[in-house]
């Protein structure tokens, strides 16, 4: 476990330098242009400066404990956050963040659909350009990572061509996950499987009845099981399997699959009636994209389901029917290790010990107060564990920074803002000229990578560990991301060439002519105080060989030039490194 952390530098590195043609940091530092242009005299940036000037911290070490954990926490740390965290504590943080209210999406897309000519209609790029906003910008910083976390387990997607027609759906779907992130799990399990987007894409939404040519769609019923509630195989509370003579025990088999399947039939669109038009579609509520499902009794199965111990009888009605089953998911010992190992892995490191997954699944099953599925109490025991903190020297927390992670850092680190004031930014999940990663659209609802991914032939591999995010990693991603953020980190975020959102820099320009300070506040916002100091003196080094003129009254364009270069250079270098790629 001590050594995940060379392991994957080394994994990573090793596929930066094949994508960067074999060169080292050191050779990229020649390569790297010095960036043009001049920092932003919005009033949307100068509104931020004052609260943005550099502030000596009353403890440098909190904070950098304060700096890690609101990189697991948060989509990255802010310097205000920094110093708050630092000052009150990350249980204070955490509490006060717990009571924040949440920011709709949907909301967002109501008013964007106010807005269209007659006939518009809204698009996918609409509920994108609310993420941006909200992971950038919301005052729940909390609640918006932990709920991306959630849609990387419970996963729907814009790659879905049914979902496409459906953006305000989807948005609502994601404000469910949501909701539910500080409530308790069995309620998030029933408002993910009664979600017409849910329905749609894991085509629960029409499922019928079995007939004399035809049985109930099996897909929903085999996910909730494997993907959203208990895994494949049974778990002990330490999240390793049970075995028996030597061998792995399955959770379910395909019969559990048919039964819980005819126990599901009957759902369809929302709406003031139960007729047969409304389940098939041809008669349409105008909320019913984010409405939850109801359950129409002439396509509900009446005949007897059996899964996972359970017997229905026939004449129970589908709300019933979808209650026991629930219930009978929420119940699975299964559930606590095995959606605790997954958030641990979405938010903390990639190879939590089974003491770890044992605590935050003790949590889940009692949060003291005897009550089970408390999320509250779950994200509490993930961030507040010894492992999460760094206390544990045998477990230090590592994972790999997913690319849409890393791109939220980079915004909030460096409190960008919108010209516009919509986060007008365009498709970014291209490998090649973007991230090759863009919110809700995974390839399938297995996520953009799966929590047990072993990367081949690596050391990683032969440790006997996991790099799930690695399963994005390639030479084209690697490039593509160092290409990309290259010019993000001059020129902004935006659709094409208009650059809509901007980085505030003003911080970082009032520490370039002092690069020991300037690094300091690199690091601490960005790799958490923890750069080590091979990394600092190359970017030393590449900072320093960019000379600011002296001032002879004629050269100003000259000196800021140099100095938004400097800044620049050492945010896209730090950035770059695999020490940055890799969280701890």
């Amino acid at each position: 476990m001590r050594n995940f952390h060379s392991h994957l530098l080394a994994a990573f590195a090793a596929t930066l330098l094949s994508a960067c043609g074999g060169d080292t940091v050191q050779e990229q530092n020649s390569k790297t242009p010095i960036f043009s242009g001049s920092t932003s005299n919005s009033s949307a940036a100068k509104a931020r400066r004052s609260s943005q000037t550099p502030r000596l911290a009353a403890d440098p070490a909190a904070k950098k404990t304060a700096s890690r954990f609101l990189a697991q926490a948060s989509f990255g740390p802010t310097m205000s956050e920094i110093e708050s965290v630092a000052q009150s504590g990350t249980g204070a943080w955490l509490e006060a963040q717990f009571n924040k209210p949440q920011t709709l999406h949907r909301t967002y897309l109501d008013q964007v659909a106010a807005s269209l000519p007659p006939g518009g209609k809204l698009q996918q790029v609409d509920f994108f350009q609310s993420f941006w906003k909200q992971a950038a910008t919301a005052p729940d910083p909390l609640r918006q990572r932990v709920t991306f976390a959630l849609s990387e387990i419970f996963v729907v997607s814009f790659q879905n061509s049914v979902l496409t027609s459906y953006p305000r759906g989807v948005a609502a779907y994601y404000d469910m996950l949501g909701q539910h992130a500080f409530g308790n799990f069995r309620n998030l399990l029933e408002g993910v499987a009664t979600h017409p987007m849910m329905g749609v894409y894991l085509s629960m939404l029409g499922n019928r009845k079995e007939n004399e040519v035809s049985a109930p769609d099996e897909n929903f019923a085999r996910e909730i099981m494997q993907l959203f509630s208990i895994g494949l195989y049974e778990l002990n509370e330490d999240g390793s399997m049970k075995l028996v003579n030597g061998a792995p025990v399955e959770t379910y088999s395909h019969a559990d699959i048919v039964g819980l399947s005819k126990a599901l039939t009957g759902w369809s669109w929302a709406g003031p009636d139960k007729s047969d038009n409304r389940f098939m579609g041809y008669t349409a509520d105008p909320d019913r994209d984010w409405k939850p499902m109801q359950n129409y009794p002439n396509w509900h199965s009446t005949s007897e389901k059996k899964f996972l111990g359970q017997t229905i009888s026939g004449a129970s009605s589908g709300e019933a029917d979808l209650k026991i089953a629930i219930d009978t998911l929420f119940n699975h010992p299964n559930v606590g290790p095995f959606i605790g190992r997954q958030l641990i892995q979405r938010l903390v490191t990639s190879n939590p010990s089974p003491a770890y997954v044992q605590r935050v699944a003790r949590s889940f099953n009692d949060n003291g107060a005897g009550v089970r599925g408390d999320m509250k109490a779950t994200l509490r025991a993930i961030f507040n564990d010894p492992e999460a903190q760094g206390l544990d020297p045998a477990n230090q927390p590592r994972k790999l920074r997913e690319p849409i992670i890393r791109v939220t850092h980079w915004m909030r680190a460096f409190n960008v803002y919108s010209t516009s004031g919509r986060f007008i930014i365009g498709n970014i999940d291209d490998q090649v000229v973007g991230i090759g990663q863009n919110p809700l659209r995974s390839p399938s609802v297995f996520n953009f990578y799966r929590p047990g991914y072993v990367p081949p032939n690596t050391e990683i591999a032969n440790a006997g560990l996991v790099a799930p995010e690695m399963q994005t990693t390639n030479e084209v991603t690697v490039a593509g991301y160092l290409n990309y953020m290259m010019d993000v980190v001059e020129n902004g975020m935006g659709s094409g060439s208009v650059r809509d959102v901007l980085p505030d820099y003003s911080a970082e320009l009032a520490l370039s002519e002092n690069t020991t300070q300037l690094l300091d506040r690199i690091d601490l916002l960005l790799l958490n105080g923890q750069m080590p100091g091979g990394l600092r003196e190359q970017i030393s080094s590449a900072i320093n060989s960019v000379a600011i003129p002296a001032p002879n009254g004629s050269n100003d364009s000259a000196i800021a030039l140099a100095k938004i270069s400097r800044v620049r250079l050492g945010v896209f270098l730090a950035m770059a490194s695999p020490e940055y790629i890799v969280q701890k």
